[in-house]
C-alpha cells in the first residue's frame, strides 16, 4: 500500500520536480560538524553505482518519479555518503514536505564534499527559506571564506544583514565586495544608505565624495553627490557642487535638472522657471526628463485652475527647437484636447505627423475631425499615407475608400477597398470587417457590378449577420432589380424590426412590398417612412407617389411626385445625385400624371 501511495503522490508533483536541477547545477552551502568524506568504492561497485544513478536520472527526466526515487534510495544503500545521490534526494524530500530529511541529506551532502560550492549554496538557501537566518548567515560566511573569489555569498550576506538591521556588517560586506569587484555607483549608494541608517552622516557623504573622486571626469557621479547633499539637508553644498559641474561642462543636462530642483526646493520660483526654460530648450536633455517637467507644470496648473497661457507658451517654445521624437508634441496635443482647444490642437497633431509619420493615435485623431466635419479632401490626405504606414489597420482603408466614394470617384474607391480586403485576417475585428464589405458592396453596385456587390454583402453578413446597413442595402438593390424578392423582404423586415422609426429602412420595406404587388401593405410602411423624416428624401417621396398611384389615389400620387421634383440631394448627409434617367422619369410622371417604370 505504501508503494502505491508514493507513486500517486509523486505523479501529482511532476511539474515541480521537473524544475529541480541535477547534482552539478543548483545552489548550496554549509555547516554540519565532522562528517566523513565518502569512502572510495571498488571499481566494479563504482560502475554499478554509476549505472543505477544514471538510470535514476533517466527515469526522472521521463517523469517516472517513483522509479527514480526507488533507484536513488538503492544508490544510497550502496554508497551512503554519495553527495550527488543525497543532493538529488533532497529535491524529492522537499517536494514531499519532509523538512527534517531535507536538512539532514543536505548536511550529509556538504559533509561528503566540502569543496562543492553548490551543495553549500543549496543548504544556505534552504535555511533562508525556513527563515533560519543565523544558520544561513553562518553558511554564507563559511562560503565567503572558502571561496574568496565568488561574489554570490557576499551578495547574499548583504541581503541577510540588511534584513536583520546589522548595518555595520552590511558595510563591512560591501567593502569586501568592493575589494573583489571594484568601486561602483550601486555599491557606494548602498554604503551611503547604510551609513545614514547607522547615524554616520559624515561617513555617508565621504562615501559619495570618494566615488566622485574615483571617477573625476564622470560628471554623473558629481551630480549624484550634489543630489545626495540636496536630499539630505545640505543645500549649500549641493549648489556648490552643481555650479562646479556647470563651470566645467556648461549645458550638462543632469546638472541643469538638478539645479532646477535646487531652486524649486529653496523656494526661488523665478530662478526655477528660468532654469526650466534652459532645461527644456537644451537638446541634450532627454525627452523623458522634459516630459516629466511639463507634466508637473500641467498638474500644478490644473490643481490651481490657472490660465493655460503659460503652459501653451512653454510648449510652443520647446517645439520651436528640433525634436528627436514626437513625444512632447503628442503631450501638447493631449493637453489642448483636454482643455477643449480642438482648433489649436490640429496644427500640433500635424506637427506630430511631420516628426513621426507612423504615429497612429495622432493620425486617427486628425481623421476623426475630418470625418466629423465631412472634409473629404482632408480625409483622403490623412488616410492615404496611413494605408502604407499601417497596412493592417482596416479603418484607414474604410474611410479613404468611403471618401472617394462620396466624391463619386468610384474607381479609386474600388481600388482602395479591394486593397483593404486583402488585409482582413481571422483576427480582424468582425464588426469592422463586416462594415468594410458592406461599403465595398455599395461601390460595386454603383459601377454596375451587381454579382460582385451581392458577394460582398454576403461576406459582410458572414462577419456580422445583424449588420442592419448591409441588410437594408442588399434588400433594396435586389428589389430595384426585381430579383429574389422573398430574400429581400426577409432581410428588410429584420431592419424594420430593429429600427422601426428609420425612414430609409421603412422605405426599403415598403418598396419591396410594392414590387411584390402588395400595395396596401406598402402604403402603411411608406406612410410611416414619411412621418419619420422621409419627406426630405426625393427617393422616398417619389416612392410614396408610386405606391399611392397603385392604390388608386392618383391625385395624391401626382402631388408626391411634384413634391419629390423640388427636393435636391442632401450632400452633407452623403446623398449622391440621382442618375439622369431617374430624374427624367420623375419629370415624365409629373407631366403625364401616371406611373412609369
Amino acid at each position: 500500500m505504501k508503494g502505491i501511495r508514493m507513486v500517486g503522490l509523486l505523479g501529482l508533483l511532476v511539474v515541480t520536480l521537473a524544475a529541480c536541477g541535477s547534482a552539478g547545477k543548483t545552489l548550496s552551502s554549509h555547516d554540519s560538524a565532522a562528517e566523513k568524506e565518502q569512502p572510495v568504492l571498488a571499481p566494479e561497485a563504482q560502475r554499478r553505482l554509476d549505472y543505477y544513478y544514471l538510470e535514476a536520472m533517466r527515469q526522472k527526466l521521463k517523469g517516472n518519479y517513483s522509479a527514480a526515487f526507488a533507484l536513488l534510495n538503492h544508490c544510497l544503500e550502496m554508497q551512503p555518503r554519495s553527495g550527488a545521490v543525497l543532493y538529488e534526494l533532497f529535491h524529492f524530500y522537499r517536494v514531499l514536505g519532509w523538512e527534517a530529511k531535507c536538512e539532514e541529506v543536505l548536511k550529509q551532502a556538504v559533509g561528503s564534499n566540502r569543496d562543492n560550492f553548490w551543495y553549500k549554496q543549496m543548504l544556505a538557501t534552504h535555511y533562508q527559506q525556513k527563515r533560519d537566518i543565523p544558520k544561513a548567515i553562518a553558511v554564507y560566511e563559511d562560503m565567503a571564506t572558502q571561496f574568496p573569489a565568488r561574489l554570490e555569498p557576499l551578495l547574499s550576506l548583504t541581503e541577510l544583514y540588511t534584513q536583520t538591521h546589522s548595518y555595520e556588517r552590511v558595510i563591512a560586506t560591501l567593502n569586501r565586495l568592493e575589494e573583489l569587484d571594484g568601486k561602483s555607483e550601486q555599491l557606494s549608494m548602498e554604503k551611503f544608505r547604510m551609513y545614514l541608517l547607522s547615524d554616520q552622516r559624515e561617513q555617508a557623504f565621504h562615501e559619495i565624495e570618494s566615488l566622485s573622486r574615483e571617477y573625476p571626469y564622470d560628471m554623473r557621479y558629481k551630480t549624484i553627490l550634489g543630489d545626495v547633499y540636496m536630499e539630505n539637508g545640505e543645500p549649500d553644498e549641493a549648489y556648490r557642487t552643481y555650479s562646479q559641474i556647470l563651470q566645467e561642462v556648461p549645458g550638462y543636462a543632469p546638472a541643469l535638472l538638478s539645479m532646477a530642483n535646487y531652486y524649486q526646493k529653496t523656494g526661488n520660483d523665478s530662478l526655477y522657471r528660468r532654469q526650466l526654460d534652459v532645461v527644456l530648450l537644451n537638446e541634450h536633455v532627454e525627452t523623458t526628463a522634459k516630459l516629466d517637467i511639463l507634466r508637473q507644470f500641467i498638474a500644478k496648473s490644473m490643481a490651481e485652475q490657472s490660465d493655460s497661457t503659460e503652459i501653451i507658451r512653454l510648449f510652443d517654445r520647446v517645439l520651436e527647437r528640433p525634436q528627436p521624437n514626437a513625444d512632447v508634441a503628442m503631450l501638447y496635443s493631449q493637453y489642448l484636447l483636454s482643455k477643449q482647444m480642438e482648433k489649436q490642437s490640429v496644427p500640433v497633431l500635424e506637427k506630430v505627423l511631420q516628426i513621426d509619420p507612423e504615429n497612429k493615435p495622432a493620425r486617427l485623431q486628425l481623421l476623426s475631425f475630418a470625418i466629423r466635419d465631412n472634409r473629404l479632401e482632408d480625409v483622403i490626405k490623412i488616410a492615404a499615407p496611413a494605408t502604407e504606414y499601417h497596412p493592417e489597420t482596416l479603418e484607414f482603408y474604410y474611410y479613404l475608400g468611403l471618401a472617394y466614394y462620396l466624391k463619386e470617384d468610384a474607381a479609386n474607391a474600388l481600388a482602395v477597398f479591394q486593397k483593404g480586403v486583402r488585409q482582413i485576417q481571422p483576427s480582424s475585428d468582425k464588426a469592422v470587417a463586416s462594415d468594410f464589405y458592406a461599403i465595398l458592396g455599395d461601390v460595386y453596385h454603383s459601377v454596375g457590378q451587381s454579382a460582385e456587390a451581392y458577394a460582398a454583402y454576403d461576406s459582410s453578413l458572414v462577419y456580422n449577420p445583424d449588420n442592419i446597413a448591409t441588410l437594408n442595402n442588399y434588400a433594396y438593390y435586389l428589389s430595384v432589380e426585381r430579383t429574389r424578392l422573398d430574400k429581400a423582404e426577409e432581410m428588410s423586415y429584420r431592419t424594420v424590426k430593429a429600427e422601426p422609426d428609420n425612414a430609409t429602412y421603412l422605405d426599403t420595406y415598403a418598396w419591396i412590398l410594392f414590387e411584390k404587388g402588395r400595395y396596401t401593405e406598402a402604403r402603411i410602411y411608406i406612410d410611416q417612412a414619411m412621418r419619420n423624416g422621409g419627406e426630405a428624401s426625393q427617393v422616398v417621396v417619389e416612392h410614396c407617389g408610386d405606391i399611392y398611384y397603385h392604390v388608386g389615389d392618383v391625385e395624391k400620387a401626382v402631388g408626391y411626385w411634384r413634391q419629390a421634383e423640388g427636393i435636391q440631394p442632401n450632400k452633407e448627409a452623403g446623398e449622391a445625385p440621382r442618375p439622369e434617367a431617374e430624374v427624367k422619369r420623375l419629370k415624365q410622371k409629373v407631366k403625364w400624371k401616371k406611373y412609369i417604370k
